[in-house]
């Protein structure tokens, strides 16, 4: 569990608020409309009405006590880059701020931002790599070479085992787990011995270039 500073509660800071406290992190949301605030009082261990840009809002919040702060200021980014630099001065450990191009993450990085995110961003590029494959039922990307992908189970491969097909050696991709079509039920780092099933799909972590590889087999 950590404690997380929200500042900005427009959609994407209501959608990341919700996750993190469904994950059990204790959190403070901070807008300088009432209005947005009010949706998640009965979830969150603390709120506040204010203008973050203002140094002793920021103070009065005690933001060096947060494990990360989240900047999630969207349509004025010269607020958003005031208060990146000023959480920082004040002691902030860790701020994430959230970005839309990347001439703005370069001006948050410099000044304190320790990580920034392009949500528009991440859930185009997902799409663009799910729906331009056939076969690519899910997709997270970890570098800009290696991923991991939900994959169908081939026909060649149905009835045999991981060490029968020799798949990471014949197809350098490791297998993390199986997902269970019907009810995604997930089984995690799978034997030597498993028998690959039509009914299941893959998890598998790769290099792109190998799995397109995988996507493209006959």
């Amino acid at each position: 569990m950590k404690s997380v500073l929200i500042i900005g509660m427009g959609r994407f800071g209501n959608h990341l608020c919700r996750k993190m406290v469904e994950l059990k992190n204790q959190v403070m949301i901070v807008d300088i409309e009432e209005e947005k605030l009010s949706a998640m009082l009965p979830f969150v261990t603390s709120a506040k009405i204010g203008d973050c840009t203002n140094v002793d809002v920021l103070k009065s919040i005690g933001v060096g006590n947060f494990d990360l702060c989240f900047v999630c200021i969207g349509t004025n980014f010269q607020s958003s880059l005031e208060i990146t630099s000023l959480l920082k001065e004040c002691g902030a450990r860790c701020v994430i701020s959230k970005a839309t191009r990347d001439i703005q993450a370069k001006f948050l990085l410099r000044n304190g931002a320790d990580k920034v995110i392009y949500p528009d961003k991440d859930i185009a590029e997902k799409m663009a790599v799910q729906y331009s494959a056939d076969h690519v039922f899910d997709y997270i990307e970890l570098t800009d070479e290696i991923s991991v992908y939900e994959i169908p189970v081939h026909d060649k491969w149905v009835g045999k085992t991981i060490k029968e097909i020799n798949f990471r050696a014949k197809y350098h991709v490791s297998i993390l787990g199986t997902k269970e079509i019907e009810t995604e039920k997930m089984n995690l780092m799978p034997g030597a011995d498993y028998v690959f099933r039509k009914d299941q799909h893959l998890m598998v972590i790769g290099r792109n270039d190998d799995v397109e590889h995988i996507l493209k087999l006959k």
